[in-house]
């Protein structure tokens, strides 16, 4: 039976890459799926990084002082709609 919550994905990496993570999962005691699982972790946290990147470059400019005025008023404005959706 298919898996709807799932894709496959057909990869290439490179044969030194393959035993970088196949011996690193192997000293962990590698289980079924653990390769898929270690790949999507990986990119996540890549996409993650990538999205932080980003976001650091368009605020390059901005001086410290303002950028944390603006993360003040963003976690303020996050913590009234989560304590509205609480109550």
């Amino acid at each position: 039976m298919p898996n709807d919550t799932t894709t496959r994905w057909t990869v290439s990496v490179s044969r030194e890459t393959d035993i970088a993570v196949r011996s690193f999962l192997a000293r962990r005691g590698v289980k079924k799926g653990d390769l898929s699982k270690f790949i999507e972790d990986a990119v996540k946290w890549r996409v993650l990084d990538q999205t932080m990147a980003e976001a650091r470059g368009k605020f390059a400019d901005l001086p410290p002082e303002a950028l944390e005025e603006l993360i003040g008023e963003a976690v303020s404005a996050a913590r009234r709609v989560d304590a509205t959706k609480a109550g």
